[in-house]
Order: C-alpha cells, then structure tokens, then sequence
C-alpha cells in the first residue's frame, strides 16, 4: 500500500508542456507561464490530517518534499520551487483528502526576492545572518517559543501578521530546503507535526496555510539567507485596510499567543 503519493495538479497554475520565453513590448514584460504544478497526497486515509499522522508517516512527506524539490529544481525552465499546504475552506483548499502541493515557476516572485536583498542588506551591513540572529534572539528571551527539538525552533515572531502565525527555522544556518541532512529533515517533520498538533488541539483544528520559505538552489550555501517554513492559521480576514497599506492589524500579543502554544501538552 502507497504511503505518499506525487500527482500532477489537474487545474495546473503553470503549463507543464512548452518552452520558457519572454516578451517586452514597452513597459510590459511577460514570461510564459511553464513550470511543474503538483499535488501531493500526504495519506491514503481520508480521515487523517497532518497533525494526526505519526512522525515516521510526516517524515516521509518531508522526504517527499525534498524529492521533489530537487527534481523540479532541475528543470532549466525552473527559477523558484514554492512548497506549501492549505488546510481547511479559509485557507483555499479545495480537496478535502489530506494534501499539499509544489509550483515550480519560471520566475522568482517579488517576494522571495525581497527577502533575499533585505536578508543581504543586512549582512553587508552588520556581518551576520539576519535570520540567525533572530532566531538566537527569540531562543534568548523565551517568551514567544513555542517549541523545541533538536534541530529546529517553532516560535511566534516578534511582530507577527495575524494571531498565531509562526515560523519553523532549522538551527544551523541554511539558505535552501535542499541543504538539510537526513537526521534534520527527520526532526523538521516530528517539529513540523507537534507544532500543527498544538494549533490542533488548541484552537481546535483551524483553518491553516503553511508554505516553505526558501532561496532557490542556485543559493545553496551563502550566508545572508536562512529557510524556514511559515504557518499561518486563518483566524481572521485579510480585508480593505491590509489589501490598501499592506500593513496587517494583529489583535493578539505574539507573547500570550506563544505562551498559550508552548503550554499545549503534545506526545
């Protein structure tokens, strides 16, 4: 019997068949939309959602991640491999069987580009990761952690977006999902499935995304950058102020909110 199985998204975002071209005409500049859209069913039991899995069962979704990230990588029309999951009608989903999904696109988004210069920005100008340094930071003052295992944190962030977003950070410094080694990507998916077990049971299983935050591979190893994996449970609405300023209105205190989750008993 299969455990983790790997299909092609059937309402695919990007074309899996063409060439990647680009076209200028005046201010407008386009890319074709090709790359690889796939769906990942993380159980046969229809039952089951992450945060009820054993760890063995979310370790070998995790393998499954890397897998394919790195064969998406390789496809040369490849810039960006995003890896995420929507859980729940609030968070997007539109299957109900317990799964996840990979784009690889043909650009990297504005997003993960920003992210990338700000991280830069600040190596050159202090000398250190700024990521490491946040995560040293956290560690140091408690109050915001929510768990820890042996190689990876899970902590609501100092200045988080909405109510119990949190970030996932490998302890040792690394820039690209595909640098972990076997005894890491173990413990990301016994982090990775307590975390989602304590959001489970107390906020009594919401509605959640959670997306890998990466540089793409040709990054591997520098020293500005730090992946890490984003949860953001969908307790409130995105609405006309956060779509106008881009600033997010958090009516939760991130400490209240990490010292509630670190006090929810998981096995």
């Amino acid at each position: 019997l299969w455990q983790v199985r790997v299909t092609p998204n059937k309402f695919a975002a990007v074309a899996a068949q063409g060439e990647r071209t680009r076209s200028i005409q005046g201010i407008r500049r386009t890319v074709s939309g090709v790359g690889i859209h796939e769906v990942i069913v993380e159980t046969p039991d229809h039952s089951k959602t992450t945060a009820l899995l054993n760890n063995h069962e979310v370790e070998l979704i995790v393998q499954t991640y890397l897998n394919r990230f790195q064969f998406a990588s390789a496809d040369t029309r490849v810039e960006l491999v995003t890896i995420f999951k929507n859980y729940g009608d609030a968070a997007g989903t539109s299957l109900e069987h317990p799964h996840s999904q990979m784009i690889a696109t043909p650009v990297i988004t504005t997003q993960i580009r920003d992210r990338l210069f700000h991280a830069l920005e600040h190596f050159d100008e202090y000398g250190e990761c700024l990521f490491c340094r946040v995560l040293d930071q956290e560690l140091k003052e408690g109050s915001r952690i929510v768990l820890e295992t042996e190689h990876f944190v899970s902590f609501v962030p100092f200045a988080a977006p909405t109510p119990f977003s949190m970030l996932v950070m490998p302890r040792r410094h690394m820039a690209c999902f595909l640098e972990m080694k076997d005894a890491e990507a173990a413990d990301l998916a016994r982090n990775l499935r307590r975390t989602l077990l304590k959001l489970y049971r107390g906020l009594d299983d919401p509605d959640y995304n959670y997306v890998i935050r990466t540089a793409p591979i040709e990054y591997c190893s520098v020293k500005y950058f730090h992946w890490y994996v984003s949860i953001i449970p969908r307790l409130t609405k995105m609405a006309g102020f956060e779509l106008g300023s881009g600033m997010f209105v958090n009516v939760a205190l991130p400490e209240e909110n990490g010292t509630f989750l670190r006090g929810i008993e998981v096995d």
